[in-house]
């Protein structure tokens, strides 16, 4: 992807409603057990606060190098006093609503070396009463106005009440702004006429009353079934359904097909946040204008960099940019590789047992239905390369659409791609049903 495209994304204005929380992360170490019972005794070293839950989108969101908002509630008290603080010291216009006799949100984890011992909640439900929602809507309609995209955080904590989130979403499409929610609970009739909705697979499972299995033959048929059965009930136009390391799938009620992206395999630390960093990257990508299916093969990369790090993280801009542009990935999307350079990219690629599918013809009157044929052909693989035949001003036109194609994971160019191709199947340890002729998908 180009950097340009990449910073598109910086300059957008998008608006997080939800629940927000105080993460609290203390850390030690455990050396004996305790004479008193047989539990652990973990020796305090040192702690550390973040924003936790909505504050964990907005905090993704300004880590990418973009301006938010955010509108919440918190308690008026020390903890509530704190998000304040932590959301005023990165940079976001925030619309808080104080309340007495609630306390604000924390969830403090014991930390012992890299282990995850324990969790202690301190909540309870938020009471919305009939004149906060008067304040409530006189603060929505100014904050929505002024956004690019609205990004709903639901922690099913009490904020985003049936009554609130269809306040919100009809001031979206009053106004004709994208709305995407990450849902709670098994009731999706709060999210009627939403532009998005992204649960993970148990999530989705439970609202749709049934279980998924990604290893199942009939997988995809399923979940479509599902979604568009959820998608029709409650006037949603599309659902992502997060499936972890099985990367994500898109079901859009026009087209009714559906659309799955792959994840890259990492080395997981922690899961903590990585559903925040794709609503934060999905939301920032959308606002911007890119397609869907684009936005979430960025969205998967950027929670991909999250679960390598311990803790409720975030990815930078700098990270982000970073994979898009080859750096720690198979191929390099902003520049043409040289034989060689195609070569050593899918070595790598086949030696970490990824799938590998190369497309080669004429790209020279390549257009949309081809793009979509890409895309198609990317969600059934791990990594997608392309091989362009001839030379001249038309191929370099094909070389530079298909360097910023965010399915395409390396280009390059010969006299004779098939030819090329064929000659090295066996160095590249590819099979003769890993490459595709141009032709063949359009």
């Amino acid at each position: 992807m180009s950097a340009t495209r990449l910073e598109k994304l910086r300059k957008i204005s998008p608006l997080v409603i939800g629940d927000i929380m105080l993460d609290r992360f203390i850390y030690g170490k455990v050396e004996r057990i305790s004479p008193e019972a047989p539990v652990p005794i973990f020796k305090y070293d040192h702690e550390k606060e973040m924003l936790g839950g909505a504050g964990n989108v907005v905090a993704n969101i300004t880590s990418l190098g973009c301006k938010c908002d955010f509108l919440g509630v918190i308690g008026n008290d020390a903890e509530g006093r704190k998000i304040s603080s932590l959301l005023k010291k990165i940079g976001v216009h925030s619309h808080l609503l104080r309340l007495n006799d609630y306390p604000t949100i924390v969830k403090a984890r014991l930390i012992a070396g890299n282990n995850h011992i324990v969790r202690v909640d301190h909540e309870k439900n938020l009471p919305i009463i009939a004149n906060v929602l008067d304040r409530f809507e006189s603060i929505l309609s100014k904050a929505i106005r002024s956004a690019d995209v609205v990004l709903l955080s639901d922690y099913n904590k009490g904020i985003l009440t049936k009554e609130t989130t269809q306040m919100i979403i009809s001031i979206c499409r009053r106004l004709n702004k994208p709305v995407i929610a990450d849902p709670k609970g098994l009731d999706y009739s709060k999210y009627r006429g939403a532009t998005l909705i992204k649960p993970n697979l148990k999530e989705f499972g439970e609202a749709t009353g049934r279980k998924y299995s990604p290893k199942s033959a009939t997988f995809h048929e399923e979940v479509t079934e599902g979604a568009l059965r959820l998608m029709e009930e409650h006037d949603i136009d599309n659902l992502i359904v997060t499936l972890s390391e099985y990367g994500m799938l898109h079901i859009s009620r026009s087209e009714k097909k559906v659309n799955h992206i792959f994840t890259e395999a990492r080395e997981v630390y922690d899961v903590s946040g990585a559903g925040d960093t794709t609503l934060a990257t999905l939301g920032m990508a959308i606002g911007s204008g890119m397609p869907i299916k684009d936005a979430m093969v960025l969205a998967n990369r950027a929670s991909g960099i999250v679960v390598g790090k311990l803790g409720t993280a975030t990815v930078s801009f700098e990270e982000l940019r970073a994979a898009c542009s080859g750096n720690g990935r198979t191929g390099n999307w902003d520049s043409l590789l040289k034989d060689d350079e195609l070569k050593t990219v899918i070595g790598r690629a086949r030696a970490q047992n990824r799938t590998v599918k190369v497309v080669y013809g004429d790209f020279r009157k390549f257009g949309a239905a081809e793009i979509e044929k890409l895309n198609d052909i990317k969600s059934g693989c791990d990594s997608l390369f392309t091989v362009i035949s001839g030379n001249g001003a038309e191929c370099e036109l094909a070389r530079a659409v298909l360097c910023n194609h965010i399915a395409v994971d390396g280009v390059a160019v010969c006299a004779d791609a098939e030819v090329w191709l064929k000659e090295h199947l066996a160095e590249l340890k590819l099979q003769q049903g890993d490459i595709v002729a141009l032709d063949s998908v359009i």
